[in-house]
C-alpha cells in the first residue's frame, strides 16, 4: 500500500469513488469535469512554494503497488473557507427569563454561522469495500497528520473534520427531511449538490439566519444532531483518539458533527519522527544492528509533490545514530535514496510513549528533497 499524490491518471478510478461513496459525501460528488478541477489544483498545490497557508488542496490517493488499483483517497484543504462560505450551525442553550424564577428554562436552538473560516480541514477519506484490510484505514486517516508535521508552514493552527452525517441507503437524510420544510423544498442530494458545487447564494437564500429551535424538529432529525453516519464511525473513534472533539458546531444539510483539534495537539503530529534513511539489503530479520522494535509504523520521505508513504514493520530505528534503517526495496518504493530524509510514525500508542526520549518531527533545515512523478 503507498500512499502518493493523485495525478490526471487518477480520475477514472476518483469518478469510481465518487459514485461508490454515495450521497452526503460532499467532498467528492461524482462530476467528472468538477473532479478533473480538483485534481488539477492539488497537482498544483503540491508544487508551489508555500509560507503560510492559502487555497492549497492536497488529495492523496492509496494504491495497490502490485496491482496499481487505487484503493482509497485522503484529503487535506489547507485554509478552508477562503474560496467560498464554510457555514455550519452552532447549537446554543437559549434561556428564557420568567419573572418566577421556577418558571425559567432553557432549550437548544441552532444558528448559522461561519466560525471556521481559514482553519484546515481534513477531508475526503475513503476506502473502497473491496480493498478494505489491516491499517490501511489508519494509514489514510494518520498520514494527513505526519505530512502536517512535515510542512507546517503549508496549514493552519486549528485543524477541523466534517463528519458525513446520518443517511440512508436511498440518500434521504432525517435532518434534511425536517429543514427542507423551512429552507429550499429539494430533495437531500439536490441541496447537496448546489451547497457543493458553491452555487452562488445557496446558503444565504435557503437556509435561515434565525435560529431554528430543536424542540420544534421531528424526534428522527432531532435524534441525528451531531451523529455521522455509519460508514463514517470508525474514521470518528480514529480522529477522537488523535485529540479531536466536537464542540457544537454541525453540518447545514445533514446534521453531522465537526470536529476540531490544535495542531500542535494532534497525537500523529507530535509523534511523527524525522531522521535519515539508512538502507539495507534483505528484511529486519537478517539485519546485524542495533536498533528499537517499532512494529507498524507509518514510513514516508520527507518531499511534498514527490511525497511517498506505507505501513510496514520492516523498519528499525536507531535513535542514537538519528537513523532508520529500510530494506532496500520498500526505499524504492519510497523514493529514498541513502541517508535521504525520511520519518516515521508508530501506529501503536504504547510504541509511541516507547519512543519519548526521541525528538519530535522538525521542519528540516536543509533544501527539502522533491521528486517528480
Amino acid at each position: 500500500m503507498i500512499i502518493r499524490p493523485i495525478t490526471p491518471k487518477d480520475l477514472d478510478a476518483l469518478m469510481q469513488i465518487a459514485v461508490e461513496s454515495g450521497p452526503g459525501f460532499t467532498s467528492l460528488m461524482p462530476d467528472r469535469d468538477a473532479l478533473s478541477r480538483k485534481i488539477d489544483h492539488s497537482v498544483e498545490s503540491f508544487a508551489r512554494t508555500v509560507t503560510t497557508p492559502g487555497d492549497e488542496h492536497y488529495l492523496f490517493v492509496l494504491e495497490d503497488s502490485a496491482t496499481g488499483q487505487i484503493m482509497g483517497t485522503t484529503g487535506i484543504e489547507a485554509a478552508a473557507g477562503l474560496s467560498r462560505p464554510l457555514v455550519h450551525f452552532r447549537r446554543n442553550a437559549v434561556i428564557h427569563h420568567e419573572e418566577d424564577p421556577r418558571k425559567r428554562h432553557a432549550e437548544e436552538s441552532l444558528t448559522r454561522c461561519q466560525h471556521y473560516t481559514g482553519c484546515t480541514e481534513v477531508c475526503s477519506l475513503y476506502l473502497r469495500p473491496g480493498f478494505r484490510r489491516a491499517n490501511a484505514g489508519k494509514l489514510l486517516s494518520r498520514v494527513r497528520f505526519l505530512f502536517m508535521a512535515l510542512h507546517p508552514e503549508r496549514f493552519a493552527d486549528t485543524v477541523i473534520a466534517e463528519m458525513r452525517g446520518v443517511s440512508d441507503h436511498a440518500g434521504r437524510s432525517p435532518f434534511w427531511d425536517w429543514l427542507k420544510h423551512h429552507a429550499a423544498d429539494l430533495d437531500f442530494m439536490s441541496a447537496t449538490q448546489l451547497a457543493c458545487c458553491g452555487q452562488s447564494g445557496f446558503v444565504e437564500r435557503f437556509i435561515p439566519a434565525t435560529p431554528l429551535f430543536t424542540r420544534q424538529m421531528t424526534d428522527a432529525a432531532r435524534a441525528v444532531i451531531g451523529q455521522v453516519h455509519e460508514d463514517t464511525r470508525p474514521a470518528r473513534h480514529m480522529l477522537e483518539r488523535e485529540g479531536f472533539r466536537h464542540r457544537g458546531f454541525v453540518d447545514l444539510l445533514d446534521g453531522g458533527p465537526t470536529l476540531e483539534c490544535a495542531r500542535s495537539d494532534i497525537a500523529s503530529v507530535r509523534n511523527t519522527l524525522l531522521t535519515r534513511a539508512r538502507l539495507q539489503k534483505g528484511n529486519r530479520s537478517s539485519w546485524n544492528i542495533a536498533g528499537n522494535t517499532v512494529g507498524s509504523a507509518i514510513v514516508a520521505n520527507a518531499g511534498c509533490s514527490g511525497f511517498r508513504a506505507t505501513v510496514t514493520e520492516q523498519v528499525l530505528p536507531n535513535p542514537d545514530a538519528n537513523s532508520l534503517s529500510v530494506p532496500e526495496q520498500l526505499a524504492n518504493e519510497l523514493n529514498l535514496g541513502g541517508y535521504s530524509q525520511a520519518c516515521y510514525l508508530p501506529l501503536s500508542q504504547s510504541r509511541e510513549e516507547s519512543q519519548g526520549r526521541q525528538q519530535p518531527c522538525q521542519k528540516p533545515v536543509t533544501e527539502e528533497i522533491r521528486y517528480a512523478h
